[in-house]
């Protein structure tokens, strides 16, 4: 939002500079960007009038005119050189006299211009800084006062302040919400504008149907015939919308525009010959069509809302108007229209067309939802002042079961106390929102609670929190005494079932691992690369076409950052990450996992030990220690070979809990890591956090006091019986007195049938209420060596 200070004066009475200003806006939350004043420095620039204007004599391209200020002189009127094209008889302009300064560097001076005596210049806007335009020199009103001081006649003497707005205060977008806050803000007398009904004096007037309420709840409209639309824009309004950063383009259209940076409100004209019978507002339809006024055709959405009549759509709701009914210089009579837009109806749908207007951008955050017929009254005065007309009456369509309407809110004073750290009267409190324009409820002389309703045009106002940033940011943050925080901070309860997720942080951290994040954005190549683009879920408006989707898994982004670091002469990498991925199938499923990467060596380069290749069984040991953090009591999952693209094959598995798929883990696919030119070999894991943050309740158990008994067992097996399979046997048929399963030897090779290998393994076995005796223990490994040879088809070793 840019505005012109010398306006914004208008509404308030302020005693401050446009430095002061700019200041106390930032203190008070409303970040500015810049101050510029509205025109260079200059001075010695006066109103003068051209009398006569013929060519040089002696160039093409310049004339001799005679130029006068009004003043009694013998030297009058002045002759001046000049080489601007609108150059003639009867121009009011702006002369540079002899002597006059502009900018730091330029003094007016008498001059020679081929051989004929010049004795000033006349002036184009972008040398006085007034505008861009460099093609001729400015032109000013026939009734402007010769020999009047430029900057006085101009009121020059005005900067404009450019502010950075955060969506939520969509309020300060207009002149008319700025001045509320401000005078808040500088505890200045604010003088609103008084918008008077302008009296129908025709009867004409459109009918207006809303056929979807829910996406424009109030639609005003207002026929005005016999308007001058040839009519210039007066200067004072010229400079205004100057000031604020807006082109002056034709009487009609400025008085809009003038109107929404005063009222905040958008406004649309139509040529009222040029729509056909109604007004209906509706969704688009498939196949219809409409060209815009900046001669862009669209095709119409269904999501997207129009303004038609009778023949089809004739304006882009809330964003801009077509072509085919705007208003042009044969245009006699128009339909003024000011509507309430829902702003989820247009948010996002200007750039879904590649547009950005200013209508969109005040619409998407919101304006006042009451204020429509408030802006047409005053676009309907502006009008008929500049361009004369004949009004037919104010029509209102409106569902106001639809209108948004602010609820009342409470403001606890040892709330708001406790919060900024700081004792705030309460008559402080009830001075500034009262200043902010907030309507008091309840009890008026309540000292402990203040329930207030917040101004149509606040919808950043629903809860308490919001009032006390109010009071903070009027009553100015400054001013707050710096009070360290105090009081009890309570830990909030951590169920007992659960792991918390910063015990899988801290145990991949002490196994080596460092904690990376990354963008839930992705580029979809990558995901192909790693074969996981399948469930894929685009965004309908990515930042950029590297973070085009959202990410299916947590290991392509991984990868991504081993080889990052690897090209980095980094030889031993071990990162991991917690996150979300994104699964689109019927619906979208969010899936919370904990993913690592690894590479090179083992262990740490080190005197003490030797060094190794990392396998598979290190990132199995890595899966095994994070689910230890779900207790003893936990089962542990089944690990079962992996067929998939990205995993090696023989190098990876598929962890499984109950036959329902938690992870996976093992080495890289080859083909995956050419096609990330990794060159190293990688292991990796990726577990679903739902899975391993849930954890059985610890319970005590009785401790034994009786000595445990160690049975080793050499088994004969075939070689395609796993471990997993052995141990489960064993815990089946052991009974309860199994305290430990342990293996220390596996051996293949000679001296074993072809097909088999020997496995050692040690059954620790212990009574809590006895000592056992050799028959106990006898039982249990009998039963044991009958169930590995019946299930297995194990032997044992003699």
């Amino acid at each position: 939002m840019k505005f012109s200070v010398q306006w914004l004066r208008e509404w308030v009475k302020l005693d401050v500079d446009a430095d002061q200003l700019a200041a106390t806006l930032t203190a008070s939350g409303l970040e500015v960007d810049t101050v510029k004043p509205v025109a260079a420095a200059f001075d010695g620039v006066v109103v003068a009038e051209i009398i006569d204007s013929g060519p040089h004599p002696n160039a093409d391209k310049l004339s001799l005119c005679r130029v006068s200020t009004g003043a009694d002189d013998e030297n009058e009127p002045l002759q001046i050189v000049c080489g601007a094209p609108n150059v003639r008889a009867g121009l009011r302009v702006a002369l540079a006299q002899v002597g006059a300064r502009i900018g730091d560097d330029v003094q007016v001076q008498q001059a020679s211009i081929r051989d004929l005596d010049s004795a000033g210049m006349l002036c184009s806007g972008r040398e006085l800084g007034l505008s861009d335009e460099h093609a001729g020199i400015l032109e000013l009103p026939a009734d402007a006062p010769l020999g009047k001081d430029l900057r006085e006649y101009l009121s020059l003497d005005d900067a404009t302040i450019a502010l950075e707005l955060t969506p939520d205060r969509a309020d300060c977008l207009s002149i008319r919400g700025l001045a509320q806050d401000v005078a808040a803000s500088c505890k200045a007398d604010h003088q609103p504008l008084d918008v008077p009904a302008v009296a129908a004096v025709i009867e004409d007037s459109l009918a207006i149907t809303l056929q979807d309420p829910a996406d424009c709840p109030r639609f005003a409209g207002r026929v005005i015939k016999g308007v001058d639309v040839t009519a210039e824009t007066p200067l004072w309004m010229m400079e205004k919308l100057r000031r604020c950063g807006v082109r002056s383009i034709s009487v009609v259209v400025d008085v809009t525009n003038y109107v929404m940076l005063e009222q905040g409100q958008p406004m649309h004209a139509f040529d009222l010959a040029r729509l056909d019978g109604e007004i209906i507002v509706r969704r688009g339809r498939k196949g219809e069509k409409l060209t815009l006024l900046d001669e862009q055709e669209i095709q119409l959405e269904p999501e997207a809302v129009v303004v038609c009549d009778a023949s089809g759509p004739v304006a882009l709701a809330g964003i801009m108007g077509g072509l085919a009914s705007s208003v042009t210089d044969a245009t006699q009579d128009i339909f003024f229209e000011a509507a309430f837009w829902s702003p989820p109806t247009i948010m996002g749908r200007a750039r879904d067309y590649g547009l950005h207007t200013d209508a969109s951008h005040r619409f998407e955050r919101g304006v006042d939802p009451v204020g429509q017929v408030r802006a047409i009254e005053r676009a309907t005065a502006l009008l008929l002042e500049i361009a004369g007309g004949a009004p037919g009456p104010v029509i209102v369509a409106e569902e106001s079961a639809y209108l948004p309407v602010n609820q009342p809110v409470s403001l606890r004073i040892e709330r708001l106390t406790k919060v900024l750290g700081a004792p705030i009267d309460v008559d402080v409190a009830r001075d500034i929102l009262t200043r902010l324009g907030m309507m008091f409820v309840g009890e008026a002389g309540a000292t402990d609670v203040l329930t207030v309703v917040a101004p149509p045009a606040r919808f950043d106002i629903a809860i308490e929190e919001d009032l006390i940033e109010e009071v903070a940011r009027i009553y100015g943050y400054d001013n707050l005494p710096a009070t360290p925080p105090s009081g009890e901070v309570k830990a909030s309860a951590q169920a007992e079932a659960m792991v918390a997720v910063d015990l899988v942080r801290q145990a991949l951290c002490a196994s080596g691992y460092q904690e990376v994040i990354n963008y839930s954005f992705v580029d979809l190549s990558l995901l192909a690369a790693v074969h996981h683009d399948e469930m894929v879920l685009p965004l309908s408006n990515p930042l950029s076409a590297e973070m085009a989707v959202m990410r299916t898994a947590l290991l392509p982004g991984l990868l991504t950052n081993l080889a990052h670091n690897v090209r980095r002469q980094h030889s031993r990498v071990r990162l991991f990450e917690t996150g979300r991925a994104y699964l689109q199938g019927e619906t979208l499923a969010e899936k919370d996992r904990v993913a690592a990467v690894a590479s090179g060596s083992a262990l740490p380069e080190s005197w003490a030990q030797s060094t190794r290749e990392m396998d598979f069984y290190d990132i199995k040991s890595d899966v095994e220690r994070l689910m230890e953090l779900r207790g003893p009591g936990s089962a542990m999952p089944d690990f079962e070979a992996a067929d998939l693209p990205w995993i090696h094959p023989g190098s990876g598995a598929v962890v499984r809990n109950g036959g329902q798929v938690v992870g996976w883990c093992g080495a890289v696919h080859p083909s995956v890591l050419k096609s990330l030119k990794i060159r190293e070999n990688v292991y990796f894991l990726e577990l679903e956090l739902d899975y391993l943050l849930q954890r059985e309740i610890p319970f005590a158990k009785l401790y034994s006091r009786f000595p445990s008994i160690r049975r080793d067992l050499a088994l004969m097996l075939p070689v395609d019986v796993t471990y997993d399979e052995v141990r489960k046997c064993v815990i089946d048929s052991a009974s309860q007195i199994l305290e430990n399963l342990l293996v220390f030897d596996v051996y293949k090779g000679k001296n074993l049938k072809k097909g088999y290998k020997s496995l050692a393994i040690g059954l620790i076995l212990q009574n809590v209420s006895s000592t056992l005796s050799d028959e106990d223990v006898d039982q249990v490994i009998h039963r044991v060596v009958d169930q590995l040879e019946q299930r297995l088809g194990a032997q044992l070793r003699g």
